[in-house]
């Protein structure tokens, strides 16, 4: 015997949900993949720290400080009352000492007074543009001329511009000359070095299996990037300085945005669909040496003397498929 035909009752149509005011599916894929360890740890470490927090750590370095002078204090004193001697070895020992934190407290200082010029000549160089001031381009490539003037790599460039800098009329043509003809070496330099930090990272991070080994190998080879960065433009800084360096250019990467990897970005480097076919760890490597890359550039803009003139900067995309070439087994070209 037929059946007929089988009516199941549903629930009122305004209780039901219509295909495009649906939740979105969870992602699975490489888009799932777009923050990782490193990119949260750029942005806490970028975060501004509260006055409170500054006037915490403060008092407590100066409360550390005197409780150690004053129990060296009394450990020598202590000596000297019970054997001469060693009360003497050891105040011979405190005075080298001394002499040792003296000397790495010049050199921190001078630290800071090397990224302060790097500072202070990219900031006369933007108010010369922005007021098309020739005179005061003239001077700021004079500046310029003077801190590389010991400088092998710059030696024939600066040579160039001494010649032609005098027949150039206007502020944006000399600056642009003195970046062609001075910077551009050191450049080059730099964006090795970005390359090779990118790669080492994406390396690390795609074939590391230890939960965090990847985040401290790729925030090591950062922190060393932005440093040797900093060296090649002339700005050469001790531990404070590379921490307070190490702060500004995260803190510049955020605030432009370029913390964010994007999936364009991806896979123009990887090829489109080639993360989906491989690890997550591979994918994760592609991201984290993205993020290497502009954090190269980024310290490359916070370094540099001059500002990046137009056509000039170097492009992520490019670091990254030269980086990131044979990670893939696939080569690209600068873009």
């Amino acid at each position: 015997m037929s059946r007929g035909p089988v009516l199941i009752d549903i629930e009122d149509s305004a209780s039901q949900v219509s295909p495009a005011e649906a939740p979105p599916v969870p992602e699975t894929g490489p888009e799932a993949l777009a923050e990782t360890a490193l990119q949260r740890a750029a942005v806490r470490a970028a975060r501004p720290r509260s006055a409170l927090a500054r006037w915490f750590w403060a008092s407590l370095s100066g409360l550390v400080a005197v409780l150690a002078g004053v129990a060296l204090w009394d450990a020598i004193t202590g000596l000297f009352a019970r054997a001469p001697l060693l009360g003497t070895l050891a105040l011979a020992v405190a005075a080298v000492f001394g002499v040792v934190l003296l000397a790495l407290s010049v050199r921190e200082l001078a630290a800071f007074a090397r990224l302060a010029r790097l500072d202070d000549l990219r900031e006369a160089a933007d108010a010369a543009l922005a007021d098309a001031d020739l005179a005061a381009a003239r001077r700021v490539v004079d500046r310029l001329l003077g801190l590389y003037r010991a400088r092998p790599e710059t030696g024939w460039g600066a040579g160039r511009l001494a010649e032609r800098g005098g027949e150039v009329l206007d502020a944006d043509t000399l600056l642009a000359l003195a970046e062609a003809e001075v910077l551009a070496p050191l450049d080059r330099l730099a964006v090795a070095e970005v390359e090779a930090a990118a790669r080492q990272v994406a390396t690390v991070t795609a074939l590391v299996p230890l939960a965090l080994a990847d985040v401290v190998a790729a925030l090591a080879s950062n922190l060393r990037m932005i440093r040797r960065i900093a060296e090649i433009y002339g700005g050469r800084s001790g531990v404070l300085g590379s921490w307070r360096l190490t702060r500004a250019v995260l803190s510049h990467l955020v605030a432009t945005g370029a913390v964010a990897v994007g999936d364009d970005l991806i896979g123009s480097v990887a090829g489109g669909g080639v993360l989906a076919k491989v690890s997550r760890r591979f994918g994760e490597g592609v991201i984290n040496g993205a993020l290497t890359a502009r954090v190269g550039v980024a310290a490359m803009e916070v370094c540099r003397p001059l500002p990046f003139s137009a056509g000039r900067r170097p492009g992520v995309t490019g670091l990254v498929r030269r980086a990131l070439a044979g990670l893939f087994g696939q080569g690209g070209g600068a873009t």
